[in-house]
């Protein structure tokens, strides 16, 4: 990824059981401005409207495919505004 952008994982910071909702709101407090995500369902069931964190998903989880596309991804999470969603398909 860029400079400047800095990823971590679920387990990283500690949430393994976190899902949907309850992980959002960790993740806001924690001040991650983007989430990242391969769960397409994510911005149906959750209402991204007041909140300061972004959402992207991506159109697969396939690591080889995430790994070869790395340019879009970033720039899709540079892209992408509070409070937004962006769908990045990959493949």
């Amino acid at each position: 990824m860029s400079l400047g952008i800095t990823v971590v994982t679920t387990w990283y910071q500690g949430w393994p059981g976190l899902k949907n909702g309850a992980l959002l709101e960790a993740a806001e407090g924690a001040g991650f401005e983007v989430f990242l995500t391969a769960d397409q369902e994510l911005a149906y069931q959750q209402n991204l409207a007041g909140r300061r964190i972004a959402v992207v998903v991506l159109g697969t989880n396939h690591w080889v495919v995430i790994r070869e596309r790395v340019d879009v991804i970033s720039g899709a999470v540079e892209r992408v505004e509070a409070g937004g969603y962006l769908f990045v398909k990959l493949g």
